[in-house]
């Protein structure tokens, strides 16, 4: 699969399958969606390159789009 990509508020999210490795398609100030084994996983680049995300999944990828949109829209203020 090839990432899907969407920029909101600057931010750029990306959709990955859940074999992509979020460090390869994924840059600084990048935010990831990856669907794995027990739902829609959130995950955030910061300015290092150090990946880190929420502690539980989304049960859909439309949640987990609008999280990572919400936590755009704060980071952009």
């Amino acid at each position: 699969m090839t990432p899907h990509l969407i920029t909101h508020r600057g931010i750029s999210i990306a959709t990955l399958a859940s074999s992509d490795p979020i460090e390869s398609h994924c840059a600084p100030g990048h935010t990831a969606i990856r669907e794995q084994g027990d739902g829609w996983w959130l995950y955030f680049v910061d300015e290092d390159g150090k990946v880190d995300g929420y502690d539980r999944p989304f049960a859909s990828h439309d949640e987990a789009l609008w999280a990572a949109k919400a936590a755009a829209e704060f980071s952009a203020q």
